[in-house]
């Protein structure tokens, strides 16, 4: 009774719930759509299903599922992939790399670097104007927050036990404890994500029970977003009715 209870205190004041009740409240309506990206895409499963009562409607992006356990796999696509290409010197590192799990984020940042390699070539290119930053948010200082800002994060989230930092990702784990929607559920997959592949969210979606669910590859696109994602997300949204 009592975790229970810390449970629903716990989501009660979960910064995205307080923001979505903010918004509803602000645009005068009684439920919003939520969109999730990436690790956004944690924090969205999470949220909808706890909370069906203000969204009315879910759309994952690049859905990350277990990724302790999926970096695995993601190791064996990305070597298969440096193979076939005849790549050396990516698998000289991922040779010496060796299979995850690790216990350096310094590990981890190797091998992301030729998961993005690889992406990159395999992909269409993010127009420069769709991450255009404000010259308000350009100074020195802003730069390096945003630096350590991401190095923070990631070290977080893979873990680094010379520094006594435990991998938030264990905690991870969609099939666990994001099955049961009470809303709609739309993915968008990207054919060339490496690092949330399409056979892992495929798996993941097959399991999802909602009342509607929809699973959305999109050639030329990888684990973030480009003009493909952004029209899809739109289309979704503009044909999801929202009360």
């Amino acid at each position: 009774m009592g975790s229970e209870r810390n449970r629903k205190n716990l989501w009660k004041e979960c910064a995205g719930i307080r923001l979505t009740e903010y918004l509803i409240k602000y645009l005068g309506k009684q439920k919003i759509i939520l969109f999730g990206t990436s690790w956004g895409s944690v924090l969205g499963v999470l949220m909808a299903t706890e909370r069906p009562d203000i969204f009315c409607a879910y759309i994952g992006h690049s859905q990350v599922v277990d990724p302790y356990e999926n970096f695995k796999y993601v190791y064996k696509k990305i070597f298969n992939l440096a193979e076939n290409a005849h790549d050396q010197k990516s698998l000289n590192t991922l040779n010496t790399l060796g299979s995850p799990p690790y216990d350096s984020a310094k590990n981890y940042g190797q091998l992301l670097r030729i998961i993005k390699a690889y992406e990159k070539q395999n992909s269409l290119p993010v127009p420069d104007s769709l991450w255009k930053i404000s010259a308000a948010y350009t100074s020195t200082k802003d730069e390096q927050d945003r630096s350590d800002g991401d190095d923070y994060s990631f070290i977080n989230y893979v873990g680094n036990t010379p520094f006594g930092i435990k991998p938030m990702m264990k905690t991870i784990n969609m099939i666990q404890h994001g099955l049961n929607f009470n809303i709609p559920v739309y993915l968008i997959q990207g054919e060339e994500d490496i690092l949330t592949p399409k056979e892992v969210t495929k798996e993941y979606f097959d399991q999802i029970r909602a009342p509607k669910k929809e699973y959305i590859l999109l050639p030329k696109t990888a684990h973030g977003f480009n003009v493909p994602v952004i029209e899809m997300q739109y289309k979704i949204m503009k044909g999801t009715f929202c009360k």
